[in-house]
């Protein structure tokens, strides 16, 4: 079986690649945001024995930088999918606060709360970038004249 991190990676390495093949500036900065998220998180990731056990403040720190990316994005696009990406990001971020506020909360909670939600981000990601690409293909209309 595929250790599901292997799975991720290939996830997240197409959708980055296509991404910056086909997608505007909006759907790079975010598919660049993703990947070097994931960077930073593999350098400074726990110990799987400490994983999730406490709230993390550095896990904090990257969910709260891609969300104020999402966000931005969010406000300066004309597009819908950001809104879905800036609104899963933030129920990511949450999840720190929920195991600031319940230090019992079980580990496998804190990190399905907390990892989650990158899948349908990418997915999100992913059908932007086909939707931007597609109707940057359509010819555009000629104006008639008056």
């Amino acid at each position: 079986m595929i250790p599901h991190y292997v799975i991720y990676w290939a996830i997240l390495l197409l959708i980055c690649a296509f991404a910056f093949w086909r997608g505007r500036l909006e759907e790079r900065i975010a598919a660049g945001a993703c990947l070097a998220a994931t960077i930073v998180t593999v350098w400074i990731i726990p110990p799987v024995a400490l994983r999730y056990s406490a709230m993390d403040p550095a896990q904090l720190a990257i969910d709260g930088a891609m969300l104020a990316t999402f966000v931005t994005i969010a406000l300066r696009s004309e597009r819908f999918w950001p809104l879905w990406v800036a609104g899963l990001q933030l129920t990511m971020s949450t999840s720190h606060l929920m195991k600031a506020i319940d230090s019992d909360l079980l580990p496998r909670a804190y990190a399905a709360a907390a990892v989650l939600w990158s899948y349908p981000i990418l997915l999100i990601i992913f059908v932007g970038t086909w939707r931007a690409h597609r109707s940057d293909r359509r010819p555009k209309p000629r104006s008639q004249p008056a």
